[in-house]
């Protein structure tokens, strides 16, 4: 018989706890312990069950609001609500997971991203940032990237982190996607020096901006 209540779900994610796993997690800004394979195993074998996502979001666990983005039925949410979650989401797994799964997949999506975009909150401003960042790549009519390049240029270096990531996917994208901004964006990225000096594994690309488009520019056009 499958899982059906929060009190059992939230039963079995407390089995799957690892303190090694937490320790890790921790060290990003999150605070679960629950790997996201199991996770992800758990969310298949339910399926998509709205209302018990929304129990588990209730909980403030977070590793019960990741199976419950996974479970839920993004449709179903207004904006109110997202709005609302997504300003009770303070670690970055979570947060991420449900711009990506959820308010990406939303009708709201659009008006979300123009709201956020200018909040105070700058953890909130970044999930606007990152819809527009979704935006460039997949239907950037409409969007002023000029102005958007103004902005990135004007606040990124002194952004607090979250924020600063965000804005530097945006000016990454932008330059990936749309060759006539390409060496603006380039420029703007060597001349801010943002994540220049970041750790990047063998065989991964850069975050630095004028490396990352020159990188991703050069795969597409080679092969």
């Amino acid at each position: 018989m499958g899982v059906t209540t929060v009190d059992e779900v939230r039963t079995e994610l407390a089995e799957l706890e690892d303190p090694k796993v937490r320790a890790v997690n921790e060290r990003h800004g999150d605070d679960h312990g629950v790997k996201l394979g199991p996770l992800r195993a758990i969310a298949k074998r339910l399926g998509k069950r709205h209302e018990l996502a929304r129990e588990l979001w209730a909980t403030g666990d977070s590793a019960a609001r990741l199976l419950a983005v996974l479970i839920c039925r993004p449709k179903e949410f207004d904006q109110a609500e997202l709005d609302a979650m997504l300003r009770a989401a303070r670690t970055p797994k979570v947060q991420d997971w449900l711009v990506a799964n959820v308010v990406r997949k939303s009708p709201h999506a659009e008006a979300l991203r123009r709201c956020w975009h200018a909040d105070p909150d700058s953890v909130v401003a970044s999930a606007g940032w990152a819809l527009t960042t979704d935006r460039i790549g997949r239907s950037p009519g409409g969007l002023d990237l000029p102005g958007l390049l103004d902005e990135i240029e004007q606040r990124m270096r002194d952004a607090p982190e979250r924020l600063q990531w965000a804005m530097n996917g945006c000016l990454a994208r932008i330059g990936i996607e749309h060759a006539e901004h390409r060496a603006r964006a380039i420029d703007i990225g060597r001349r801010l020096g943002v994540l220049a000096d970041y750790p990047t594994p063998p065989g991964c690309t850069s975050p630095y901006a004028p490396t990352w488009i020159t990188e991703v520019v050069r795969r597409r056009e080679h092969g």
